[in-house]
């Protein structure tokens, strides 16, 4: 379906209101009002080497850098506007987080030493059911305000898997092994790429994907969420 098609009929489901709190006072590029953006709690963890989400991948995975732009925690501003996101049809938002995420990374100081950026992929039947991948957006979002270059083909999800929220470490890290594929590992060599995703809880799907491109000579990598969880 176009769309263009998808648009209308989304407009006419879900109005344009703020995915936070409601209102209609906001600009129609805009999937959270001003106020509500303010009020996303920010981890600082891009400046913070060892921090939780660094923590969760030590031992596991050799990765840079880690970290998330914000705390997920359930019955908050953070959870309504990630499920909006996912099953509101909400592409300007996903595009308006990955803004603010890039804004957060266009200081960081190690910024200069990625090369790429690329987005957890999404199965194509999830992605046609969705309408989007909502890691891309965020990865235009964060491009608009770093500057760095996209690789949004190269990685694939080949399997569709069950839904992991329920499922603790191992379960998660057994359900995404073999999952991924990267098309064109020569576009990664010598490179340091940057993994992008919506939230982070165990790491396990994103360990599946690191191991992936660490295999690639020469790679490093890095992994920025929009939002990690908080343990219970």
């Amino acid at each position: 379906m176009p769309d263009s098609i998808i648009e209308i009929l989304s407009s006419l489901l879900f109005p344009h209101t703020c995915a936070a709190c409601g209102t209609n006072q906001l600009l129609a590029e805009n999937g959270i009002c001003t106020a509500c953006l303010w009020t996303i709690p920010s981890t600082g963890f891009l400046e913070v080497p060892e921090n939780e989400v660094d923590a969760i991948f030590r031992g596991r995975l050799q990765v840079e850098h880690a970290a998330a732009a914000t705390y997920f925690t359930r019955q908050s501003i953070v959870q309504s506007i990630l499920h909006q996101l996912k099953y509101s049809y909400r592409k300007e938002l996903g595009l308006q987080l990955g803004q603010w995420m890039g804004h957060q990374l266009s200081t960081c100081n190690w910024i200069k030493e990625i090369d790429s950026i690329l987005p957890m992929p999404l199965h194509p039947e999830r992605k046609a059911k969705r309408g989007y991948n909502q890691a891309e957006l965020l990865c235009d979002g964060i491009h608009q305000q770093t500057g760095i270059a996209i690789e949004s083909n190269l990685l694939e999800r080949t399997t569709a898997t069950l839904s992991q929220t329920t499922q603790h470490r191992a379960e998660r890290w057994h359900n995404m092994k073999d999952v991924f594929q990267i098309k064109q590992p020569s576009l990664l060599e010598n490179k340091h790429t940057l993994l992008v995703d919506d939230v982070v809880t165990t790491g396990a799907t994103l360990e599946a994907v690191g191991e992936k491109i660490l295999a690639i000579p020469g790679t490093k990598l890095s992994i920025f969420c929009f939002a990690y969880t908080l343990p219970h």
